[in-house]
């Protein structure tokens, strides 16, 4: 099982090679804002986990495991993003930081209900616009 800081790597190679084609550690580190030295490092742990191929200063490939993960990892990111704008968080950096700050912490199951509620709401607006309408005038109650 990846580490959390192995997640954050797993998930943005497999953004990187899913938007590019591909991904080298100097992306990454772009990516990430972290040190290239730091990236070398995270991708030869990934390696020696199979999560990753990597060849010495010819870039990495995801192997079926890390892909595995990286996609679920991506989409465990889009399913917190969409329940956030749904409770109404506004602010799209907001929104990125509180999901980096909270992805890690929330088990299978968590996810899987939040990921239903969202499914829920999506799939009956009438529902979801009175609930932004009841979160509208609560917000005015509270202030």
């Amino acid at each position: 099982m990846p580490t959390p800081s192995m997640e954050d790597y797993l998930e943005k190679i497999y953004q990187l090679i899913d938007k590019k084609g591909y991904a080298r550690a100097t992306d990454i580190a772009n990516a990430l804002d972290v040190n290239p030295s730091s990236v070398t490092k995270m991708i030869q742990k990934l390696d020696k986990e199979q999560y990753v191929v990597y060849e010495k200063y010819r870039g990495l490939k995801l192997t079926s495991k890390g892909e595995k993960i990286g996609k679920k990892l991506v989409h465990r990111h889009k399913i917190l993003e969409k329940f956030l704008h749904l409770i109404g968080v506004k602010d799209e950096e907001s929104i990125y930081l509180e999901v980096e700050g909270i992805e890690h912490h929330l088990g299978q199951r968590s996810i899987s209900s939040i990921e239903l509620l969202v499914n829920f709401f999506e799939h009956n607006p009438d529902v979801k616009k009175r609930f932004k309408e009841y979160c509208y005038n609560y917000r005015d109650l509270v202030k």
